[in-house]
């Protein structure tokens, strides 16, 4: 299977191992082909990474610090599809090895460069397609259908940037809006990963346990969106979310997959707004700049 990586003019093919991760190259070619905002990363920042509107566990798992230079995979717990573009710095994560680009080390290195540097100043868009010996989509997991509105408010979610944020990057109240937005996709990144980990826990000795913890994961998220950080839109969301979990009824994994999409993607958007170079850069200032009491 090969896909081509499209991106600022550049193009890059990507052969991927259709025998290594069969099930989340066919989740992947169902979405095909697919529009990205490209994330620059915020503590091992050798890779550009894409959110991706799919959840997959980690088919023939292997740690990321094995993954090598334009080495293209899926990390499940972060829903990101990653092209790396130099050795990994040191960190820890169990991700799906999908393939890697054929050529264009070079260029997506200087691409990974230029977006650490731009993000959160401005949107870098990619596209995702497909070339040739695109696997069959594989049939929908059967369950309990998931309320209408909640499936509206996911692909919504998924179409653009939700309205309501543009006020909170509007405000110039104190510490605004640095603090709310920062605070905002750490709520919604934790959520997203609290999420993930009922899911990996599933058992139906444990469903009542597993629905108890995603309501108030939710309910958590929602109140410190709300109440904090003024998204109130965002927030009601997660509220729904949270009374799902709390019916009974409810399919449990459905409403899981459907929470853990919004989550992801929420904290996606807040992500793109964050200048994360300039923060940096600022913070090793101050530091470097402090007075060591004598």
């Amino acid at each position: 299977m090969r896909l081509e990586f499209a991106c600022g003019g550049r193009t890059w093919s990507i052969l991927c191992d259709t025998e290594r991760a069969p099930r989340t190259l066919q989740s992947l070619a169902a979405i095909l082909p697919c529009e990205l905002q490209l994330h620059t990363p915020k503590i091992a920042g050798l890779h550009v990474y894409w959110h991706a509107p799919l959840i997959e566990d980690a088919e023939g798992a292997i740690d990321v610090m094995e993954a090598q230079p334009g080495s293209f995979i899926y990390w499940p717990a972060r829903q990101f599809l990653e092209l790396t573009f130099a050795p990994l710095q040191a960190e820890t994560a169990t991700i799906t090895l999908l393939g890697a680009i054929e050529s264009g080390l070079p260029e997506l290195y200087d691409l990974g460069l230029s977006l650490r540097q731009s993000h959160g100043r401005s949107v870098t868009s990619g596209r995702l397609s497909a070339i040739s010996d695109v696997p069959p989509a594989a049939d929908a997991p059967r369950g309990e259908p998931v309320a209408l509105d909640l499936i509206e408010h996911r692909e919504a979610l998924w179409r653009g940037r939700p309205a309501e944020f543009a006020a909170l990057l509007a405000s110039r109240a104190i510490m605004h809006p640095a603090g709310p937005l920062m605070m905002a996709e750490a709520e919604a990144r934790n959520l997203h990963e609290l999420l993930w980990w009922v899911r990996a826990d599933l058992s139906a000795t444990k469903e009542e346990f597993s629905r108890h913890m995603a309501a108030v994961a939710c309910n958590k998220a929602a109140t410190r969106l709300r109440d904090f950080c003024h998204l109130a839109q965002t927030a009601a969301l997660f509220l729904k979310f949270e009374r799902a979990f709390r019916d009974g009824a409810a399919d449990l994994r459905a409403h899981l997959n459907e929470a853990i999409l919004c989550a992801g993607r929420v904290a996606a958007w807040l992500d793109l707004e964050i200048p994360w170079h300039d923060v940096n850069e600022a913070m090793r200032k101050a530091i470097d700049d402090r007075t060591v009491p004598q």
